[in-house]
């Protein structure tokens, strides 16, 4: 293993657990510091990595995880402190790449300092990153969610099966045939708690979330065709005005009409005195007399981001039923529900319930890091909200397993090993993968796979 993909982490939090599982699994060789015990003897129970009961800010416990021989450094902790003098030390110890959470916009802007001045090589703050995905997600009110990949050549549409969907009970083999006018692809499906990348012969099921490729050029006769209405909202309401709803509601105030409401009356004060273009609204928000009061029927989607897991779900629900109780839905087009959902256990629980997105702060930071981690090998990587499955672009070497092969032959690969191609680019044009498609040497290549089969896919590629 080559020294730069050795990896110290400091902090075996959240963000710190989610990306040395990740990295464990990958290959990297881990090592953790961390002062709390219980989190080191929990960690233990479930991770292959050395672990350092030690502390950040002692360079005697850097000396026991041998940092002189680290090739990255992820500092986690919960102090933006100890992650910036983290930088500086590991810089001492010569790690060339050093990447640091922080919870300060201030550092992020940079106003005061900038990242070469603290040897950071990538800033990290999971509030920022989810609040910026809350607005993207809201701008896209058509459907659950629209990914650009391949440069943005290629889109990945997610959205609800309902009764009248054209997908309902079809598998992507029936589609291939009932559907040839459109050149699209299900590249992934998530059925209550499970993640399927299907293969041919796969039926869609009522309530599947579908996850679908095309050409971006080819998306909006297919929005048409699926009868998806693709017009932007006006109104948005937020529950919750700490880190993340406060800075969702300053980035769109501008664009959107906003009310947000918030249960702390000290902070609805803060936030009405700072926020200029959006009514904020002192109360709380899992009363549904209180939503229908402050205008939820008008709304167009509705953001929970406090910081109770339970209220956030639970207010969702309740939101969707009260926006939606007077008219049907065309797939989960209007009264489109976001929710903030700190537990990784609860991610999968939400989007089976009927809530449309749940975002985590943590593992939105995880897969930030992670692109950087990759970006010397992986052209891009893309998370698909709602299902454990990542889309990856890899570049064909000419001596891989794939070159020079068509789909139908790996098919059998494929399968075992939950891997699908959704896209390729072949002489500048890029077109969505279909079974007798043949990969050349140097093809880009969009892949979907489960987040645990990344390395098969190398393996597959190089």
């Amino acid at each position: 293993m080559a020294q730069e993909e050795n990896t110290l982490i400091l902090g075996i939090g959240g963000v710190g657990m989610h990306l040395a599982h990740r990295l464990v699994h990958e290959g990297y060789p881990v090592t953790v510091i961390d002062s709390n015990l219980e989190l080191i003897l929990k960690a233990k129970e479930s991770l292959d990595a050395r672990l350092i009961f030690g502390n950040a800010m002692q360079v005697s416990s850097w000396k026991e995880a041998q940092s002189d021989s680290m090739g990255l450094m992820i500092a986690t902790t919960n102090e933006d402190s100890t992650n910036m003098m983290a930088s500086l030390i590991a810089d001492r110890f010569g790690i060339s790449r050093k990447i640091v959470r922080t919870r300060s916009i201030d550092l992020i802007d940079g106003n005061i300092l900038d990242p070469e001045d603290l040897k950071v090589d990538l800033l990290v703050h999971p509030e920022e990153l989810v609040a910026q995905e809350i607005c993207r997600l809201v701008k896209r009110a058509s459907c659950n969610d629209l990914t650009p990949v391949g440069e943005g050549n290629m889109r990945v549409l997610a959205m609800r099966v309902n009764e009248n969907s054209p997908l309902l009970f079809k598998t992507p083999k029936d589609l291939a045939i009932s559907l040839a006018d459109y050149n699209f692809r299900v590249v992934a499906i998530a059925r209550g708690i499970s993640t399927i990348i299907p293969q041919a012969d796969e039926q869609i099921l009522p309530f599947d979330q579908v996850f679908i490729m095309a050409r971006t050029e080819e998306m909006l006769p297919l929005l048409d065709m699926m009868k998806i209405d693709h017009k932007n909202i006006e109104n948005l309401m937020i529950l919750g005005g700490g880190l993340v709803g406060g800075r969702v509601a300053e980035l769109l105030e501008k664009e959107l009409e906003i009310k947000l409401i918030e249960n702390d009356p000290e902070r609805a004060e803060k936030l009405a005195a700072n926020l200029k273009n959006t009514e904020v609204i002192n109360g709380d928000g899992t009363d549904a007399n209180l939503l229908v009061m402050s205008g939820l029927d008008s709304a167009e989607s509705f953001i929970a981001t406090t910081g109770n897991n339970e209220t956030n779900i639970i207010s969702c629900l309740l939101a969707k039923h009260l926006m939606n109780k007077d008219n049907k839905i065309n797939q989960g087009g209007l009264g489109k529900t976001v929710a903030l959902v700190n537990k990784e256990d609860y991610l999968v629980l939400a989007s089976t319930i009927g809530l449309d997105i749940a975002l985590n702060a943590k593992i939105s930071a995880a897969n930030e890091i992670l692109k950087f981690i990759r970006r010397g090998e992986l052209l891009s990587v893309a998370h698909l909200h709602g299902v454990d499955a990542e889309v990856v672009e890899l570049i064909a070497e000419p001596n891989s397993e794939i070159a020079r092969k068509s789909l139908k032959s790996l098919s059998s690969y494929f399968q075992k090993n939950n891997i699908l191609i959704g896209g390729v680019e072949q002489d500048g044009v890029w077109k969505v993968a279909v079974g007798n498609t043949e990969i050349e040497p140097y093809n880009r290549v969009i892949i979907v796979c489960s987040s645990h089969n990344l390395n098969k896919v190398r393996q597959l590629f190089n």
